[in-house]
């Protein structure tokens, strides 16, 4: 039986040496594992005899560092209520806890966490109770402030265990009496205005506590922590600390303090954000943008209360890109204003998340770890991950990564406090955690009380996991990465160093130490501030995953990677078979997730060089309509353009719209980042739907001063003119583009993302006809029918059964499995297509059709046989 009990311990890191010896002083197990995981055993070496492992794997157990006070257990800093019972609530909040499955395999190879509930499918429903706060004076500043109530400390919590941490700290610190630890006799006063006054900012918060923290016995006059009730020693606290700051005395101070600054964060950050979205002129964006579950404050009702993550029904939204007529111009005054007060409320939040990061647990600080930092509060990952999170959460699902360069101020403090929770290994699994959003609040105000009190109001909370904060970095890790790629430019590749000659090598050596340095290639300072905002980024990713190894393993960061978002190359990554399901439910949430994963990729759109062929010109050839254009760009550098498009390519990699009902997908040159080829599906409701529009993009010398060049290809081998806007020549008719009157580009504001947009909704829309000039005005007329007929048999003919036949380069698995997934979906539009057809021949250009009767849905113009051929291949490809 003991063996069964050593081979415990050993799996859960201890030698057999040590475990044996555990066992020996304590008889249970868990009381053993707890000794063992406290360090008590560290001292123990293996010896002959021992317990063979389950495996020839070497067992290797992250070292838990030792606190100051290991030495001498005088100390207790346990907070009232809580005790080894309590400790599986303790654990509960880190999930870290879940069946093992048994594989046969060593300890090393098996990943301890992979039972574990990490699932964003998560729910609970919370009842939150809120009281009308109380005020007191403050005789030292002269002003009056509220008290936190309860219901405010622990508002936003949905966890069970992190709420009684919460609730036993609230009820502890607000005793009026903490008896002298002495015992003595006499007793000292708390006060709650001391841990949870609402004061006007961090510092005097904290300058009040520090000074009211430590209170003499009027009796034996001992020095007390009103925190914990323990006594104060001088020789423990210079231990941790040169400096004897009262405030890291112990783990409740540390709590206290988390929880009093995150809720001014909360607050700060809440108010800024609604002043900044009542400020903003409304969206304009496309409505048939991807759906992003970002968190916002909420304004329930006329108090000034917000929820974490809650998810604001969006209003519909104007369609997206810039129209085909008028005279209005953008009013871009106001802009240097905005931007000036934007980076001032930046550099408030920064420097308040500076102000409170020194409190958070860090074995790292100067001067060394401090009790606090070793002995972590409970209530410290409830504070971050509800709190903290909030904030983190919004910052980090901002989709402009130039923006958040703008904004580097902010983003490098959010960065800097990343790296410092990750860093701690009682906080570093908060990274992989999903967040608890709010996903809807019911408000219920309760009547006055009976017996005079004031009222309270309860709310039921509805929350639902969302991303985790690694999940949400790793979104502008993809956008960093793709930023640097085209800071790179057109370059060619550095070439292969050839040997210096015998004179070559002496004059490098007299050069040495005489301050010559070889010419560099100069970088603007704003490609260079970029460059070192992504370098940062993709530091503190590297550095979070650096910790969550250590503390987790290989195998549970292992796991964390696959469920990652990540941009692919085609030379790298085969596809991968999606199948659609039974239900149409299904098939709609498989086309989602392939659509997420495909819709942007790197591949290779050079044209292979023969071998007999020779060619003094090394530049190669691309499989793309602007080849010569790009030719002529190999190798150039130019500083403008490269941010422009580091920044264009930042936006696509996470922002292009995935639908069932219309998505863009984007192919980029893994060497040319300026190469692009797009392909659109036609959006439901429209003559265009479940077609498949290809699109060759060059960025060009001067872009973003100008727009990129855009050639339509999907046209027939140049017969069909699918669209007023779209000619059989592949020009395409824009006012973003310059070729349409309108509004158009806007140097260094306009991207091709709105392009893209602007084609997909308004140029593959519901009534191609009204395009024309002069025909504005004719929606629902017979010619708009007839033109619209017309574009569905082209689309069958070229935009499905074409492209399905021979699938253009390199898209022909995108087109493969978007017909696949939604072959039964197309199979309907077909037929329903077939039975609106009038019955005409297919024109070239439509808008040369005289309206005559016929009878509809008696076809003998080739769609049905299309039609039939497109239903054949659909089956085909469901096999």
């Amino acid at each position: 039986m003991m063996e069964n009990e050593v081979q415990q311990l050993v799996e859960m890191g201890a030698t057999p040496a040590q475990a044996r010896a555990a066992l020996r002083q304590y008889k249970d197990v868990m009381q053993a594992a707890e000794r063992f995981f406290e360090g008590k055993f560290d001292h123990i070496k293996d010896g002959d005899g021992d317990v063979p492992m389950a495996s020839g794997s070497e067992v290797k157990r992250a070292t838990r560092p030792a606190t100051p006070e290991d030495e001498d257990d005088e100390m207790d800093y346990d907070v009232e209520g809580e005790g080894e019972d309590d400790e599986e609530d303790y654990v509960d909040y880190d999930s870290d806890f879940g069946e093992r499955m048994d594989t046969g395999k060593g300890i090393s190879d098996v990943d301890p966490y992979s039972g574990i509930f990490f699932s964003k499918d998560r729910r609970e429903e919370v009842i939150e109770v809120e009281e009308e706060p109380e005020s007191v004076i403050i005789h030292e500043i002269g002003e009056t402030i509220k008290l936190m109530t309860q219901g405010q400390w622990m508002k936003g919590c949905p966890e069970g265990g992190e709420q009684s941490f919460l609730f036993a700290l609230y009820s502890q610190l607000s005793e009026s009496c903490c008896p002298c630890p002495q015992d003595c006799g006499g007793s000292l006063t708390r006060k709650k205005s001391n841990f949870f006054g609402l004061f006007p900012d961090f510092n005097t918060y904290i300058d009040r506590l520090s000074k009211a923290v430590r209170q003499k016995c009027p009796r034996c006059h001992s020095e007390v922590c009103l925190a914990c009730g323990e006594p104060v020693s001088e020789d423990k606290t210079k231990r941790s600390t040169s400096t004897n700051d009262p405030l890291f005395h112990c783990s409740n101070l540390q709590g206290v303090i988390l929880g009093g600054g995150l809720s001014m964060l909360e607050q700060l950050f809440s108010e800024q954000t609604q002043e900044s979205s009542e400020s903003k002129e409304p969206s304009t964006r496309n409505k048939k943008r991807r759906k992003t579950d970002t968190p916002t404050a909420v304004d329930l009702d006329d108090d000034d209360d917000t929820y974490y993550g809650a998810n604001v029904p969006a209003g519909k939204k104007a369609k997206g890109g810039t129209g085909y007529a008028g005279d209005l111009k953008e009013d871009n005054s106001g802009q240097l204003e905005a931007l000036a007060a934007q980076r001032a409320k930046d550099q408030k939040i920064a420097d308040l998340l500076t102000a409170i990061r020194v409190y958070l647990p860090n074995l790292d600080r100067e001067g060394g770890g401090r009790t606090s930092d070793y002995m972590v509060h409970p209530t410290a990952l409830a504070h971050l991950r509800r709190r903290f999170n909030y904030v983190c959460s919004t910052l980090l699902r901002n989709d402009s990564l130039a923006d958040m360069s703008d904004r580097h101020a902010l983003y490098f403090e959010l960065l800097q406090w990343l790296e410092t929770i990750s860093n701690h290994e009682a906080l570093a699994s908060m990274m992989a955690m999903p967040i608890m959003a709010v996903a809807s609040v019911k408000v219920v105000t309760s009547k006055r009380p009976s017996n005079g009190n004031k009222s309270i109001r309860e709310r039921t909370i509805v929350y639902e996991g969302s991303s985790s904060p690694r999940e949400l970095l790793e979104g502008i890790a993809i956008q960093a990465q793709a930023a640097l790629k085209g800071l790179e430019g057109s370059k060619a590749p550095d070439a292969e160093p050839e040997e210096l000659t015998e004179e070559q090598k002496r004059m490098t050596t007299d050069m040495k130490g005489k301050g010559i340095e070889l010419p560099l290639q100069a970088v603007s300072d704003e490609n260079q501030k970029l460059m070192s905002f992504c370098q940062r980024i993709l530091a503190t990713v590297n550095a979070i995953d650096r910790s969550l190894r250590e503390t987790k393993g290989d195998a549970f960061v292992n796991r964390l990677h696959t469920s990652l978002p990540k941009i692919s190359t085609s030379s790298s990554s085969a596809p991968i078979r999606v199948d659609a399901g039974a239900t149409d439910e299904s098939a709609r949430k498989a086309y989602l997730e392939w659509a997420m994963r495909s819709r942007f990729e790197y591949c290779d759109l050079t044209v292979p060089q023969a071998e007999n062929t020779e060619d003094d010109d090394p530049t190669p050839h691309y499989k793309f309509y602007f080849n010569n254009e790009a030719r002529m760009l190999a190798n150039s550098d130019i500083p403008k353009r490269s941010l422009a498009i580091a920044k264009e390519l930042a936006i696509l990699t996470t922002n292009l719209p995935v639908a069932w009902d219309s998505s863009i997908f984007l192919r980029v040159d893994e060497s040319r980042v300026d190469v692009i080829k797009a392909l659109i599906t036609g959006p439901e409701g429209t003559p265009y739907y479940n077609g498949c529009y290809l699109f060759d993009i060059f960025l060009g010398p001067s872009y973003n001063s100008s727009p990129p060049s855009v050639k339509y290809m999907t046209t027939n081998g140049g017969k069909f003119r699918f669209n007023p806007n779209l000619y059989a020549d592949g020009k395409v008719c824009l006012s973003l583009l310059g070729t349409w009157q309108g509004p158009g580009w806007v140097s260094g504001k306009s991207t091709l993302l709105q392009v893209l947009i602007s084609i997909q909704s308004m140029i593959l829309c519901d009534e191609p006809y009204l395009n024309e000039p002069g025909w504005a005005s004719s929606g629902g007329t017979p010619q708009s029918r007839a033109y619209s007929a017309n574009v569905r048999r082209m689309v069958v003919n070229t935009a499905m059964l074409g492209n399905l036949k021979n699938p253009p380069e390199p898209f022909e698995d995108i087109i493969r499995t978007h017909f696949r997934l939604k072959a039964r979906s197309v199979s309907a539009q077909l037929d329903d297509w077939l039975k609106q057809d009038d019955g005409k021949a297919t024109m070239s250009d439509g808008a040369g059709y005289q309206v005559t009767k016929s009878g509809v849905g008696g076809s003998s113009n080739g769609f049905a046989k299309d039609v039939e051929e497109m239903k054949k291949l659909l089956k085909e490809l469901e096999q």
